[in-house]
């Protein structure tokens, strides 16, 4: 997946971030699961993960309150 920085979530549409949000959620509960049957070498992976759908869920709220102002 790679860093992905705040700036580049937010100059993506809304239902690109649906998308992106639903494919990260899948890929963390595959992850949880490979690492309950075996240890990951890199746990970072599973932090990284978590702070991706952290930052995804972040713009959506912005997004939502944004437009009921």
């Amino acid at each position: 997946m790679g860093t992905i920085v705040y700036s580049e979530i937010a100059g993506w549409s809304t239902e690109e971030l649906n998308n992106e949000l639903s494919a990260t959620k899948m890929k963390l509960t595959k992850l949880r699961f490979n690492h309950a049957v075996t240890p990951l070498e890199n746990t970072n992976v599973l932090k990284e993960t978590k702070r991706h759908i952290a930052r995804i869920q972040t713009e959506l709220k912005k997004r939502q309150l944004t437009k009921q102002a």
